[in-house]
């Protein structure tokens, strides 16, 4: 009876275990990024989801790993995390957040990345939200957008969020640009079709515009990358056939966006 208990006791403490870890890998996988964050940190790596939209107005309805805002995720974002570790002092944890503007959780985060903000749209709630956390001090970089339409189309939705401020052009002597890297020359920075066509331009998109949207005192609160796909240049940066010179760019500028975001 006793070497009975002794097995049974074995066994269970073995399936404890066993789950235990299933639990914790399962934990750590791509459908976990969602929620706020659990572990104390400094900064966490946000994609902000959305409602997509085709330009002519129809509804994706889309809100999980199906719209136009997980393009390149979670590798894409992933790569930037082991930049920003290996590169910087800043405090970040390994899970990705995917923040969602029909919940509070969004004040969690200081920063926060969209792709493809062409196909956002925004009830009053969530660009209410928005506008709040901007306000509040967080930070938005939006990438992975290309030509008039695209950009009309972006400020339809940016408009609801902050209806009152300018768009501006960055200069090269801006701090954002010298607050980790002296980023002194820019140039576009192109998807992974460039690998096949050797084109950095998608649509009418063939000026690369660096902008952005300040607050009353003249803080950056949305850092804009229009007309290039910094996402692609992170995600093809182990690959030889993407030249280093683009996902080099690409790293500089994210760390230095993040840098500005967390500093001032």
């Amino acid at each position: 009876m006793k070497l009975v208990r002794l097995i049974s006791g074995i066994f269970l403490l073995l399936f404890s275990l066993s789950f235990g870890l299933f639990a914790y890998q399962y934990g750590r996988s791509r459908y976990s990024y969602y929620g706020g964050p659990n572990i104390p940190s400094e900064f966490y790596w946000s994609r902000l989801q959305y409602t997509s939209s085709y330009a002519g107005g129809s509804s994706f309805g889309y809100r999980r790993f199906y719209g136009g805002w997980s393009r390149d995720y979670p590798k894409a974002d992933n790569d930037c995390l082991i930049a920003l570790r290996r590169l910087t002092h800043i405090n970040s944890p390994s899970p990705l957040n995917v923040v969602d503007l029909a919940s509070d959780h969004v004040f969690d985060y200081p920063w926060i990345y969209a792709v493809q903000v062409n196909t956002w749209t925004f009830t009053e709630e969530e660009a209410k939200r928005l506008h709040d956390y901007l306000l509040k001090g967080g930070f938005l970089m939006v990438d992975d957008f290309h030509g008039t339409d695209d950009w009309a189309h972006f400020m339809a939705g940016m408009r609801m969020v902050l209806p009152d401020r300018p768009v501006e052009d960055l200069r090269d002597e801006d701090e954002i640009y010298h607050v980790l890297y002296d980023i002194n020359e820019k140039f576009q920075i192109p998807s992974e079709v460039y690998v096949n066509t050797g084109r950095t331009y998608e649509k009418d998109g063939y000026v690369p515009k660096w902008r952005a949207i300040r607050n009353e005192h003249g803080r950056i609160m949305v850092a804009i990358c229009a007309n290039m796909h910094l996402g692609d240049a992170w995600e093809w940066a182990d690959s030889p056939e993407y030249p280093e010179k683009f996902s080099g760019l690409a790293f500089r500028i994210v760390l230095n966006y993040i840098t500005y975001a967390m500093t001032h």
